[in-house]
Parts: C-alpha cells; structure tokens; sequence
C-alpha cells in the first residue's frame, strides 16, 4: 500500500508511462485474490482505505469505465476493519486510528451513501471526546489508548501526526469541508514540528502537550509502549524514522486543489508554487508568499500567456474573523465567514497580485474535561511554557531497539542521539483569570529567521509574555514523567513572574495545557 502511494507521487511529478499499466496489473492481482486472503492481517486490515484510495486513483487516470476497478474497490472495503461502529472503534491503537478512520468517506467516494460520509467524522468526534481533550489536535493514545489516561502528558507518535495530517489533506480533496484544513494546521504547526530535531535526523516516539523531559528511560506504563520512546533517537521504531518524512511532501501536495469548476482553491497557506490549467484550459502560474501561521498576510501573483476567466478560492480559517482580501491593492472582501471560502470569478491578467489578510487574534481555549486546564492561541498557533532545553548527546548504538536496531554503515557520529532535560522550571501555572487575553497577554514580534526554519527556541518570530506562578506541588511523578495535571483553580503561595511562551510546534520541552492559579 505504502509502495502504491509512492507510485502516485513519482506518477503526478515525472507522468512516468509504465506507472499505470504496472498498478493495473497489481489490482487484477489482487481482484483474483479469494477474501479469505485479502487484507487479513491486523496492519493491513486496519488500514485498507489506503488501497481502496489507489484504486480510485487508478480509476480516474484509465480511459474507459473499468467496474472491474470498482468492484475491487469494494471488495477491499468488505475486508477492512470496521470504521462505522457509532460507539467503539476496531482497534485503539493511534496511527490505524489516525489511517484508518478516513475509510468510510473514501468508500463514499464510490456508494454516495451519506452513512459512510458521516462514519469518518464519527470516528475523530469520538477518539477526541474520549482522549483528545487537549491541544495540539492530536489525542492521548501513546501506542493505544487506555481508558482513564486523558492528561496532555500522554502522546501520540510521529506516524500518526504524520497520518492524521494525511488523512485531514485527503479528507479535504473528498468532502472540500474548511474544517479538515483548520485541523491539518493544528497538527502540522503545533504538535508536529517538535516531533523531530531541527536538523530531521532524529525523532521521538512519543511527543505530548505537556512534556518537561525527553530522557532515555522507559517510562512504562505511565506512557504505552515500553522503551526509551520519548528521547530524540535516528535509530529507534523504524514506522516512525521512514513515516515523518511524508508529512511535509504530502502537505505540500495539497497546498493548491482543482475545484468542479475549472477553477484553483489555495486550501493550506504557504510559500509555493502551482501550475494548472483553468477555465478554458489555459495555463496558469500561481506563487503564494508569506511567513504564515506566524504572519498575518498571504500575497499571490498570478502569471499567464493570456487573460483567462476562472474562479479563484481562498480558504477563510475558523478563527479568522475579520479577514480582508485584496486584488491590486483594492479591497474586494471585507469580513467574510470563517470556515468558508472567498470565491474570485473574474478576467485574470498576468501579474494580478491577491492578498489574503488574516489578522491573528488571542484567544484562550478552556479544557473542561481536563482539570479546567487552559491553552493560549494566536491565530492557528498554540503557544506553549519556555523552557530551557538542555541537549545531552547519547550514543545511538545503545538505544537503537528491536524493529530499528544499528545499521553498521551509519557513522555514529553523525546520526547521534539526544536526550533533551529541563535547564529551568516547568511547573507553573497562568494567574489567568477570564479577562481580555489581549490585556494578559503581550505578543512580541521578532525578525524572520535567516534559515526560514521557524521552529526553534530561538528562531520564533513571534512569543508571547504573561504572568505565572510555580505549582510546587506539581512534580515529576514516580514514572518519571510530567504528573498529571492539579484541578484549576490552583491556590499557591508562590509569588507572580513574567513568563515567556513560544509557538508549540518550536517547543521540544513543553507545557501547553496550563493549571489556572490563584
């Protein structure tokens, strides 16, 4: 399945010839398959929605109607794992939950059936009101999810980030919902990033909201699996070492759509680039600048050989109320909807210049189920506790585990581990108390990083300052992980500082879900 996809990709880059009839071959392979052989094992049956969208794929890239495709299509639906259980999934474990819940809304690609549409958003409705409580738009499963451990310091692994983000892009071309964009950012700016080392060579596990350290230890079972699952490791669960690598390619594949009609949809903001043919069928360029989630104006400047008409949409997030859009320099759309689209039909010109201004509130979202916890938002942006990281290099050829062990022809010392340990404290709480966020909070803006990589410590262009105070009672428990967050209010003797936070995704320690104290 892995291999089909990889096929797709290398297919809409190179139009390589021999890509199809080779899938084609591949599925009259399956087709002749008996059930009783297909998709059987527990992997693959939890996760056959990724062949079923192949097979799709296929089927809109071959001339002429091959039901064959189709009846395949649904044979392969009939042997998956079931995703359409209204109370209870087939498994919990957190990347087919992250893969998989997506099955029913491909299959409807096919059946129209509105069941199957609605049985996706069952499925992420459900984990999250039993796990997800927290921010970053991921859910507390570690490996699997375990009843009655809610607390934002349980993780997810980088696999399902990187599926979930796969998932929602996928989601997105399927349903057009603006919600499934507003999800791919929370994850892909907020709990993704600080999944990996700046540098991509190593990676953790298990990454969570709250996470004031990032030893070698085995923390089980306070987290679910066991092994050192929460340091930066290049040798460690071979699933995530290869899997981190798709997020930002697949990201990136769906930062412009096609629309019905004839038309492009800039869906995720970007610095990038399209090339389509619109309308009548006349070619376009479309680049897109900006430093968005982190800035709050996105310009793109159409080039064509000729004046063409078409629509143009532009994705208005969910927390955007007071957007603006200008062409030229005009404005042309003041306030529109959130979570919805500005469609622009008009006679394009070569060097038309659209603007999209999104102007990033401060916004704090209470977490009723998680001890009245609170979170700090600036636009798509969760802001997490500044903590002191301190790096201390391991040696990978004694962490490396099971299914990664040593690879012998990997140098040592460049593909190094990290433990990352707190250099200052983590347990304070925010002397928030229902006021104006813009009155508690102070966004401090600094310059664009020289590497445009934004999410470091010391590389983030925007921060926020605020008042807090130490939870002395908030420690590190006896698995050696961040305790479980004290109900809010907190009352504590300690006096009021001024703290710093930072964008979550630039936070490799964190505290994301803040106590409330008094």
């Amino acid at each position: 399945m892995i291999m089909l996809w990889c096929l797709q990709s290398y297919y809409e880059y190179s139009k390589d010839p021999r890509v199809l009839p080779f899938m084609e071959n591949y599925f009259r392979w399956q087709s002749n398959l008996p059930d009783s052989m297909l998709l059987k094992d527990y992997w693959e049956n939890s996760r056959g929605g990724d062949n079923m969208l192949s097979v799709y794929w296929l089927y809109n890239r071959t001339t002429g109607y091959k039901q064959w495709l189709l009846n395949l299509a649904a044979k392969l639906h009939r042997n998956t794992a079931n995703w359409k259980q209204k109370d209870n999934l087939p498994n919990w474990h957190n990347v087919n939950i992250a893969q998989g819940f997506r099955e029913p809304a491909t299959y409807y690609l096919q059946t129209g059936d509105k069941a199957d549409w609605d049985a996706t958003y069952n499925v992420f409705n459900l984990i999250r009101e039993r796990f997800g409580n927290v921010p970053g738009g991921m859910f507390g499963a570690d490996e699997n999810a375990r009843k009655g451990y809610v607390d934002p310091r349980q993780g997810v692994e980088t696999c399902g980030m990187v599926e979930q983000m796969a998932s929602n892009e996928i989601l997105l071309a399927i349903t057009g919902d603006p919600f499934w964009a507003d999800h791919t950012e929370n994850v892909a700016f907020n709990t993704y990033p600080a999944a990996v080392m700046p540098n991509f060579k190593a990676l953790r596990y298990i990454t969570s909201p709250n996470m004031s350290v990032s030893d070698s230890k085995n923390h089980h079972p306070g987290i679910d699996n066991s092994g050192p699952f929460v340091m930066m490791n290049p040798f460690s669960s071979r699933c995530c070492q290869h899997n981190h690598a798709q997020g930002w390619p697949y990201y990136a594949e769906h930062v412009f759509m096609a629309t019905p009609d004839n038309g492009l949809a800039a869906m995720l903001y970007s610095e990038a680039m399209v090339k389509a043919k619109v309308g009548n069928g006349t070619e376009v360029s479309i680049t897109s600048k900006g430093h968005y989630p982190f800035e709050e104006a996105t310009a793109f400047t159409l080039t064509m050989v000729k004046s063409t008409s078409f629509p143009f949409y532009l994705r208005i997030p969910a927390w955007c109320g007071n957007a603006k859009v200008k062409i030229n320099g005009e404005i042309v759309k003041q306030n529109p909807s959130p979570s919805a689209y500005v469609r622009i039909n008009r006679l394009w010109k070569s060097g038309d210049k659209v603007e999209l201004i999104l102007p990033m509130q401060l916004k704090v979202d209470t977490w009723t189920s998680n001890k009245n916890s609170i979170s700090v938002n600036r636009g798509p942006l969760t802001y997490s506790l500044k903590i002191k990281e301190r790096y201390v290099k391991m040696d990978s050829r004694k962490s490396a585990i099971g299914d990664s062990k040593w690879q012998e022809s990997a140098d040592p010392n460049k593909w190094p581990s990290f433990e990352i340990l707190p250099g200052s404290a983590w347990n304070y709480g925010l002397t928030y108390n229902g006021q104006d966020p813009a009155n508690f909070f102070k966004v401090v803006k600094r310059n664009w990083p020289a590497d445009n990589f934004p999410f470091t410590q010391d590389a983030v262009p925007v921060t926020i300052t605020t008042k807090g105070k130490l939870i002395e009672s908030w420690k590190i428990d006896q698995y050696g992980l961040t305790d479980t967050l004290p109900q809010s209010p907190v009352t504590v003797n300690s006096k009021e500082e001024t703290i710093e936070l930072i964008p979550m995704g630039a936070a490799r320690l964190r505290i994301s879900a803040f106590p409330v104290v008094k």
